[in-house]
């Protein structure tokens, strides 16, 4: 691996087959790529010591028959069930592979006897840097049904968080693509009692788990599912009678893509860290909450991984942020992130610990998609393609008013970003729920402290004129949490 390079590891979306690159040589060999939906691409390979990922995917591409328009669409992954990373087109997989238990070792907390056995295997999926708008301009079925099948799985997981009437439209519009038009009611209802819930609808919300999903516990869960996923289908059908000769699915599966577009993590690479607990209450609460974090070019989010809604939505123009190394074996890689709140109606500065071995990647990520045009907040050319501004979260139309996810900007005091605001979705901001370090300032000076204790250089944030002239803050001394 190059020397800066930045690599970028992902959630994992469903468990990973392992294909073998560890034979090497000038001679053809056989591999194994993974996509999107359980397949696998079966290449013969000459001098894959060597071989780029670049010329990989374009043997990938000619297998699947994708056209060249596709590529940027597309990007090869080194996935384990303990490290995804996205690799770049000049990385060689296989000496990449061969640093496997490096990586982990410096990116991962897995322990020793995990690490030694873990073996990686290669996967053809989404770019992170793919921008949303471009995605619906795809016209190949065979390009649209990878980036449908790896967005299904992520909803189905979990990692794609949403409000019933989405997950219930997406549930709808999964069953006309595998089942084809809605029959009459009752033979439709005998279909979906035949398959699983969990073929359509998000794991958790099937099994009842997660807080927000308390209406639909007890006995009649089932039937309230089955119900709620047949008007889905009925309606998706309704929508979609019949399928184009001349298209095919490509309506519906765009369909898809652009209902989970409207989730404001979509298209991240996601990694995995922890949070302090809030304190209070009669019984003490200290340890950590384990939560994903997803960074895609439009924002950061940080969410709940179990149960599974976001609890702080960031664009980028509206948090500051900063990566600190330990200072000892026993501490912690720490991504900070500092946004504007409110204490007892004073305007304060919140910044969120979050500990993670994966910061320095998670700071270099937020700094390239900020140089991409993320800190703008809107839409920028970058090689001739547009990046698309941030989608604005919905609770869906059959839900309550939406409002935005994450705050609206703020006038006052020169520029500063607005609060967030706690709604009443999964996609939206819960910061009262978070355990933050907070100080007062004005104008960008510091008034009082509450926390930390020790003198400490707030954050910089003025939104930039220029894409490139964001950069990570620095910290004058370590912050601590009072």
């Amino acid at each position: 691996m190059e020397s800066g390079d930045p690599v970028f590891p992902v959630e994992s979306s469903e468990p990973s087959q392992r294909g073998s690159v560890s034979s090497s040589g000038a001679r053809a060999l056989e591999v194994l790529v993974y996509v999107p939906g359980g397949s696998a691409v079966q290449l013969c390979v000459e001098g894959l010591c060597s071989v780029s990922v670049q010329e990989l995917s374009r043997s990938v591409r000619q297998a699947l028959q994708l056209p060249d328009s596709a590529q940027d669409a597309f990007a090869l992954w080194l996935c384990s069930p303990l490290l995804e990373l996205q690799l770049k087109p000049r990385h060689q997989p296989y000496r990449l592979s061969r640093q496997w238990q490096d990586l982990l070792y410096r990116f991962t907390d897995a322990p020793e006897d995990d690490i030694a056995q873990d073996e990686p295997c290669l996967q053809y999926r989404r770019n992170v840097f793919f921008p949303r708008a471009k995605e619906l301009q795809l016209e190949e079925e065979g390009a649209l049904r990878l980036l449908f099948e790896e967005a299904r799985s992520r909803v189905l997981s979990g990692s794609y968080p949403c409000d019933p009437p989405d997950w219930q439209r997406l549930g709808g519009l999964s069953c006309r693509l595998e089942l084809g038009p809605c029959p009459d009611q009752s033979t439709a209802a005998g279909l979906l009692r035949e398959k699983k819930l969990s073929s359509f609808l998000p794991a958790h919300v099937c099994s009842g788990v997660g807080g927000l999903w308390g209406v639909l516990r007890g006995r009649g869960l089932k039937q309230e599912l089955e119900k709620g996923l047949l008007e889905a289908y009925q309606e998706a059908s309704t929508q979609f009678p019949n399928t184009d000769p001349d298209q095919g699915d490509s309506a519906l599966l765009r369909e898809y893509l652009r209902t989970c577009q409207q989730l404001p993590y979509y298209g991240s690479a996601f990694f995995s860290g922890e949070i302090d607990k809030p304190a209070g209450g009669i019984l003490p609460r200290g340890g950590r909450k384990a939560v994903s974090v997803a960074i895609s070019l439009e924002g950061v989010y940080v969410m709940d991984v179990k149960e599974k809604f976001v609890l702080l939505g960031l664009r980028y123009h509206e948090l500051s942020w900063d990566h600190t190394y330990p200072e000892d074996e026993d501490d912690a890689h720490i991504l900070w992130l500092e946004f504007d709140g409110e204490e007892g109606g004073t305007p304060v500065n919140k910044l969120l610990k979050v500990y993670s071995k994966q910061a320095e990647l998670m700071s270099g990520l937020i700094e390239f998609c900020v140089e991409l045009g993320g800190a703008e907040g809107g839409a920028t050319e970058v090689d001739g393609v547009e990046v698309a501004a941030a989608v604005e979260a919905a609770a869906g139309e059959q839900g309550a008013q939406s409002q935005q996810a994450v705050g609206q900007p703020g006038e006052a005091r020169g520029g500063r970003r607005g609060k967030l605001r706690r709604q009443n979705s999964v996609v939206s901001s819960r910061v009262q729920s978070l355990r933050t370090i907070n100080y007062y300032v004005d104008d960008g000076r510091d008034i009082k402290r509450l926390k930390p204790k020790r003198a400490a250089s707030f954050f910089t944030r003025q939104v930039p004129t220029s894409p490139t002239s964001y950069t990570a803050v620095q910290v004058i001394e370590s912050l601590e949490q009072g």
